[in-house]
């Protein structure tokens, strides 16, 4: 087991050719301002690090945005490379961050490299071995003599790649090492969750059950789990249970970091395609499988964290309207008068006393030659042949009363 290296002195010196670059360090973005504090010290000790500018932003509940950090890097140099704080690509790497740099890319005059999320790495899996000692060592147990059980607590996502993931690097931290088990779970979204892992782990009563959650900051979720983690405790007299700490800032996230600031500079980012639902028909998933409902999704997200002071005390609670409107204004649809539709929609919608809705434009919805096109969700509807003089009839009996304007609808999804 390795000591963590806490100085900040790189390997060698800065190359010239980083003069005119910098780094964007970016992170989810918490109601906790302890957290975004934590994204901005990493973002300080890796400049210290990489020795060129790397400033902060985040993707919701937190300033500066994504556009706004990257508008500011465009008065300081031509070139910024995204590094992300994300532990696993999910929609948030996938298609939350690619979207707002697309739209960055339009506006500011900045060549951007998008890197990858920290995924698996060695040296996280080094810290979080160094996190289980730390818990076994306050539970007074070894892992060479006592039966010790040790759960990867992930946060828990849609994204079955991204799920997979967490199992993956539970078994890589069993791999060489004398624990009795490593098992993953998850704080919820998908299953196992980590209340209902633990009860089933006290059938095999181990010595010590040791949980560490996978996040970086400690905050609402990390509670949680130290929450159900004494629960568990208490209920099961028999097992010794404790929660170690978060990623925090250790000094070995700057390693992957640094790496995949390489990765991104270089033009050498490999994603998961293989098992991406958004790439492949994945079973269970088949309504995800491709772009334009990606897109639609990623656009319908940023939109609902649009207010980034009104932020409820859940974790990752959403200010959503009831629907979200698209109105596709690429080439074809522009042409055929989406613009028009999409005016006339949004002053519909602001004249309605009812009406609880976002509508915004969209790229090619891949139905070039039916438009315009208008998708509403959550409802999966798309309709197609849309004329300014129908925006009425969509806001009025759709989005005031839920009924479908069925001679206008393209298909469903």
């Amino acid at each position: 087991m390795s000591t963590p290296d806490n100085t900040d002195e790189p390997a060698s010196a800065p190359h010239a050719a980083f003069d005119d670059e910098a780094v964007l360090l970016v992170g989810h973005g918490s109601r906790r301002e302890k957290s975004n504090e934590q994204v901005r010290e990493l973002a300080a000790t890796l400049e210290s690090r990489l020795r060129i500018p790397v400033d902060a932003a985040f993707l919701e509940l937190a300033e500066p945005s994504i556009d706004a950090a990257l508008a500011e890097l465009a008065t300081l140099t031509s070139q910024v490379t995204v590094v992300h704080c994300s532990l696993f690509a999910a929609s948030h790497v996938k298609n939350d961050v690619p979207l707002a740099l697309e739209q960055a890319r339009a506006t500011q005059d900045i060549e951007i490299n998008n890197g990858a999320h920290l995924g698996i790495h060695p040296a996280i899996i080094d810290l979080l071995d160094d996190r289980a000692a730390a818990v076994e060592q306050e539970l007074g147990v070894d892992r060479t003599a006592d039966d010790v059980a040790v759960v990867l607590c992930g946060r828990g996502s849609s994204d079955p790649d991204a799920n997979g993931d967490v199992h993956k690097l539970a078994r890589l931290l069993y791999e060489g090492r004398e624990f009795d088990r490593v098992e993953a779970s998850f704080i919820g979204v998908t299953e196992p969750t980590l209340e209902e892992h633990l009860h089933g782990l006290s059938k095999h009563r181990p010595d010590a059950v040791i949980v560490l959650p996978y996040m970086l900051g400690d905050g609402v979720l990390t509670q949680r789990v130290r929450d159900w983690t004494a629960e568990f405790d208490d209920k099961y007299p028999y097992v010794d249970a404790l929660a170690g700490g978060p990623l925090g800032t250790d000094s070995r996230l700057l390693d992957v970091f640094a790496d995949r600031w390489q990765e991104a500079r270089t033009d050498s980012v490999e994603m998961s395609c293989d098992t991406c639902k958004y790439k492949v028909d994945l079973e269970g998933y088949e309504e995800d499988v491709g772009g334009a409902r990606a897109m639609l999704r990623a656009l319908a997200h940023r939109e609902t964290h649009a207010d980034r002071e009104d932020v409820d005390d859940e974790p990752h609670t959403h200010d959503a309207p009831a629907k979200h409107v698209a109105v596709c204004t690429n080439r074809t649809c522009a042409e055929m008068g989406s613009p028009a539709v999409l005016e006339r929609l949004r002053q519909e919608a602001r004249d309605s006393d009812h009406c609880d809705a976002r509508i915004t434009r969209s790229s090619c919805l891949g139905r070039c030659g039916d438009g315009p096109m208008v998708a509403v969700y959550p409802d999966g509807i798309w309709y197609g042949g849309v004329a300014d003089g129908d925006a009425e009839r969509i806001v009025a009996d759709h989005l005031d009363r839920n009924r479908i304007v069925s001679d206008l609808v393209d298909q469903t999804l």
